[in-house]
């Protein structure tokens, strides 16, 4: 009995914390291909890749967690380039990556 009282301790919020990643995940990914589409450049692998997670502190004190998520596109179909999305909890913190044309001044 304790054993499966400790595992069910250790195992519901890990995998609260997984679901709430895939969840924040899936926000990033429509941050990167709506900068995409903006940008008029090709979204590619329509995935992307967390390669970081950190605490930060939030506006109101408390703890929270942030991620970076990677991906890529490509202006032409034959380069690759790598833009980031930023995400503190649900919020975009950050977006690098393709930038709209600039309209002509003429």
């Amino acid at each position: 009995m304790p054993t499966l009282l400790l595992f069910m301790i250790i195992a519901i919020p890990a995998i609260a914390f997984w679901s709430a990643g895939r969840g924040v995940a899936q926000l990033a990914i429509d941050h990167g291909r709506r900068a995409c589409y903006h940008a008029g450049v090709q979204w590619l692998d329509q995935n992307v890749h967390q390669v970081r997670l950190r605490l930060y502190r939030r506006s109101d004190g408390w703890l929270g967690w942030e991620r970076h998520y990677r991906f890529e596109y490509s202006t032409g179909g034959e380069d690759r380039h790598a833009g980031l999305v930023i995400m503190q909890g649900r919020t975009l913190s950050g977006l690098v990556g393709p930038m709209p044309p600039e309209p002509s001044l003429h």
